[in-house]
């Protein structure tokens, strides 16, 4: 029997094979959840449906994370379907590409509101619709960070920003619903290759350098990821909440 063998999980996130989101899902599948995935848009619809099919994700659907009615109709869809709710991915995030780089001052009023909205407040307002899903049932919830959040990287700009609001996110929703037996943690990954990593600046001398230094001296795979994600949403984690967990190789421990 897999550990999340029963459990019913809700995807955020995946955009294309080499998405982290994407990884979690094929390890959750692995391990017996049942799936289902949203998408953003119809230019990612035709990569996400593929993927879908190919885990035998049981719902696909649609969700603008700025939308409070999209987000509300995949809840409901959720609802209708399952009864239920068991884990929450929440693996999303954006800011303007031109405010990735260069200069912080470069980061304009209209750019921070995006970047926290898509980025840290989206995390809450899933939460929100999820958490009636999840009584009774030890739900998990997990979102994704970047040590940028915590300490200053080149380029990273408003994006550790918005990822510092969501450390906090998560430690305010930890308690919002621990009572009620739900676990919010994030995981905070090493620099991958990604959709998003591309949009940053200078994103490969950054991931040159940790691989370098890090006490692994490597950079991390989305399986690495992966792994971590099915391990904080399986009951083997029950006691774990309101965690920001590293797998990053252990880049975040070194100081000189």
């Amino acid at each position: 029997m897999g550990l999340l063998q029963g459990k019913k999980a809700l995807i955020f996130g995946v955009a294309n094979d080499k998405s982290i989101a994407w990884a979690i899902a094929e390890a959750f599948r692995k391990e017996g959840a049942e799936l289902a995935l949203t998408y953003a848009n119809e230019m990612v619809a035709k990569r996400v449906m593929p993927l879908a099919e190919s885990v035998g994700a049981e719902v696909v659907l649609p969700c603008n994370v700025q939308s409070d009615a999209d987000i509300k109709a995949v809840f409901e869809a959720i609802g209708t379907r399952w009864g239920g709710l068991d884990i929450l991915i929440h693996s999303v995030a954006f800011a303007n590409k031109e405010e990735l780089k260069g200069s912080f001052l470069n980061t304009s009023r209209e750019g921070f509101a995006l970047a926290l909205d898509i980025s840290a407040y989206s995390f809450i307002a899933l939460a929100k619709e999820a958490s009636p899903l999840m009584q009774g049932r030890d739900g998990a919830m997990l979102a994704m960070t970047y040590y940028g959040g915590q300490k200053v990287f080149p380029n990273y700009n408003v994006m550790g920003v918005a990822k510092a609001a969501l450390e906090a996110s998560v430690r305010y929703l930890a308690e919002a619903v621990g009572p009620d037996g739900i676990r919010v943690n994030a995981i905070s990954a090493g620099p991958l290759k990604t959709l998003a990593a591309a949009g940053v600046g200078g994103f490969n001398q950054i991931a040159g350098h940790v691989a370098e230094k890090a006490p692994l001296r490597r950079n991390i795979t989305q399986e690495d990821v992966a792994g971590a994600a099915t391990y904080l949403c399986s009951d083997l984690a029950r006691g774990v909440t309101g965690e920001i967990h590293f797998v990053d190789s252990g880049y975040n421990i070194i100081g000189l």
